[in-house]
């Protein structure tokens, strides 16, 4: 069915929308504009619930807000549009599949609603930053027609960008399990799974349920779609089948059929082919190589040029405030990872900078939350200055002075940081903001603690 038909098609048709917060809101909005009438159901109380007296007074929307009545599906509703984070067990979502009502989340009403073609991204890490390299990559291709829209879990309702789009443009969606589970006749183009790790296990009921939940991505592909997945991680699927063309790719070995980077030469291949090197891109890490590796295979998918894909990364800094580059001055590289509030996040950043050239000033600190930090020494090689702040600023210098290191620097504020940290440094040295802290002791949240890092960034480059 064509997208027109399929809007066409829910006008007048009795729809239950479960659960608000963005998507759900997005949802009925977009159901509304197509005629449709819409019940929306949420648990919270009316007089608690911003999104449903939004709702209720500017789209004169019905509300049942304060639970979950199950006899609200005596009613002929067409389906139901699930918000993807409410689980399976919830009685509204049993009592419907007993009935045999489709229960759908958001992405499969954005597929039926658009003709643009779709670009689905899944996986249990790297999500984000693969979507948004890929949006910045083909929104620079300039031999590409049409538009390119990022969206989906990414923060941006799928059907913010799916209403707008048009046939030769492009949506790049960030999916995730909770909303690949709800789909039905969704159909992606080109897919991607990054990788798979434990996650949501709570969720899905087991690691099998989990993988199958994000193979849905593949479900109703066809011979003429592709599928990208991690040459290194094939076991995982098991017996699992697709009809689409599967794209390998790989940081380690050689794919001959897809895309690979090869250690020697640092250079991102296709095939034989050199598409880019390693020096134009400037997201640091191993992970960072796969994302990479996926936004380059869907390049050539598309069929854009080498010199498209190196504009489009080499203007691509990472997702801000996690491991984003912010800056090189007088050979400094500044990198802001104001995200990473706990151990595991700084230690993916401190190992992101393990090769022999690296030299790392790490600013670490913020509140105390009474955990240890030892376990980062493992993972402090390459670093050899440290800037420390925040209430934590005694436990991180600490952990440097067990180290060995000499050239540790207690500050205040993270301007007071910055400098310091310039001061310390040598033309090729890497100054990373990874504070294995929360930042509620000086800052509202890592997002102004980070903005104030670039600010700082940039006061230094005048």
């Amino acid at each position: 069915m064509e997208a027109s038909q399929w809007r066409e098609s829910v006008r007048n048709k009795k729809i239950l929308v479960l659960g608000l917060a963005k998507t759900g809101v997005s949802v009925v909005q977009h159901l509304q504009a197509l005629g449709a009438i819409v019940t929306v159901n949420d648990f919270k109380p009316l007089e608690e619930n911003k999104d449903a007296q939004s709702l209720i007074e500017e789209n004169n929307a019905r509300v049942v807000a304060g639970g979950h009545p199950v006899s609200l599906l005596d009613e002929d509703f067409a389906f139901m549009v699930k918000n993807p984070g409410i689980p399976y067990s919830n009685p509204m979502v049993v009592r419907a599949q007993e009935i045999g009502l489709p229960v759908y989340t958001d992405i499969e009403l954005a597929d039926k609603m658009t003709d643009a073609t779709i670009i689905g991204i899944t996986g249990s890490n790297g999500k984000t930053t693969t979507t948004s390299l890929v949006g910045e990559m083909l929104g620079k291709a300039d031999s590409l027609a049409g538009e390119s829209y990022i969206g989906g879990n990414i923060g941006i309702p799928s059907l913010d960008i799916a209403s707008k789009a048009e046939a030769d443009d492009r949506l790049i969606l960030e999916l995730s399990s909770f909303q690949l589970m709800g789909t039905d006749a969704f159909k992606p183009h080109i897919a991607a799974i990054t990788n798979i790790y434990a996650a949501h296990l709570d969720y899905h009921g087991s690691m099998d349920g989990y993988i199958s939940a994000k193979w849905q991505i593949t479900a109703n592909q066809t011979v003429d779609d592709f599928l990208i997945l991690n040459a290194d991680q094939m076991d995982v699927f098991g017996d699992r089948a697709t009809k689409a063309t599967v794209v390998p790719f790989s940081a380690t070995t050689i794919q001959p059929d897809g895309a690979w980077f090869d250690q020697d030469s640092q250079n991102f291949m296709w095939h034989d082919e050199i598409v880019f090197n390693r020096k134009d891109f400037f997201l640091p890490g191993h992970h960072n190589l796969e994302n990479m590796l996926v936004a380059v295979a869907i390049g050539k998918l598309l069929r854009i040029s080498n010199e498209e894909i190196k504009n489009g990364v080499s203007a691509f800094h990472g997702v801000k405030h996690r491991l984003q580059f912010v800056a090189e001055i007088d050979g400094r590289r500044f990198y802001n990872d104001s995200k990473a509030t706990n151990n595991d996040a700084s230690i993916t950043a401190l190992d992101s900078f393990s090769q022999k050239h690296d030299n790392v000033i790490w600013l670490a600190g913020g509140l105390d939350r009474g955990n240890e930090v030892t376990e980062l020494a493992d993972h402090m090689d390459r670093v050899k200055g440290m800037v420390v702040f925040g209430q934590a600023v005694d436990k991180f210098a600490d952990l440097g002075q067990s180290q060995g290191l000499t050239e540790i620097e207690k500050v205040e504020w993270i301007e007071e940081a910055v400098k310091a940290a310039f001061d310390m440094s040598a033309p090729g040295d890497t100054i990373l903001l990874s504070p294995a802290s929360a930042s509620w002791d000086q800052y509202p949240n890592f997002e102004v603690r980070g903005d104030r890092y670039i600010k700082a960034i940039e006061d230094l480059g005048k």
